[in-house]
């Protein structure tokens, strides 16, 4: 239940950019990719007329691309967001691997950027003992992010909590939570 699956990004890091200019995406991925050893795991236009980067590697090459990707965007940066040591279940999802037990309590974010989504997502699976159930980032949504947590009701309750803290308010749309959820919910249910 990935919208987006990429690729081993080839170590701990994670980061991505997002701007209000599709062509001015093309012109930080170059950047990026020149100062140093990052890999791309997403560039693309999503609508509403955005570019969202998201690339990956080892911490220090990371960082560097980063600053570049942040630079070269100017002004078009709409949101931004680096992860030295990503959440091992977070690259789980952001590969395309997800938890589909049944559990006690589901939770779900919905953020209003990619950036957000991600930045919550790890903050929430750092914080409390919780599986990522689906994550959906950009397509078909406007260019906003979702993802789905299961476990404990108070574990789950712990992960929205630390979700919410971990991103500006006004990027945040909502948190919701379901107590004992129905079974088709771990399924075909995006």
């Amino acid at each position: 239940m990935a919208s987006v699956v990429l690729p081993d990004l080839g170590g701990p890091a994670l980061a991505v950019v997002e701007l209000d200019s599709i062509a001015r995406g093309f012109v930080v991925a170059d950047a990026l990719l020149k100062r140093a050893r990052s890999r791309i795991g997403m560039a693309e236009p999503v609508t509403p007329g955005k570019y969202v980067l998201m690339f990956g590697g080892e911490v220090g090459e990371v960082e560097e691309s980063f600053r570049a990707a942040v630079e070269a965007a100017g002004s078009s940066l709409i949101d931004q967001l680096l992860l030295p040591q990503a959440a091992a279940p977070l690259v789980a999802g952001l590969q395309g691997r997800f938890h589909h037990g049944l559990e006690e309590s589901l939770g779900f974010v919905e953020t209003q950027t990619v950036a957000s989504a991600v930045r919550s997502a790890d903050a929430a699976l750092k914080r409390a003992e919780v599986f990522l159930t689906r994550l959906h980032l950009a397509r078909g949504i406007g260019g906003k992010g979702y993802y789905g947590l299961a476990g404990s009701l108070h574990m789950v309750q712990a992960a929205l909590e630390a979700a919410a803290s971990a991103i500006d308010a006004g990027m945040l749309v909502t948190t919701e939570i379901i107590q004992r959820p129905h079974p088709e919910l771990k399924g075909p249910v995006t």
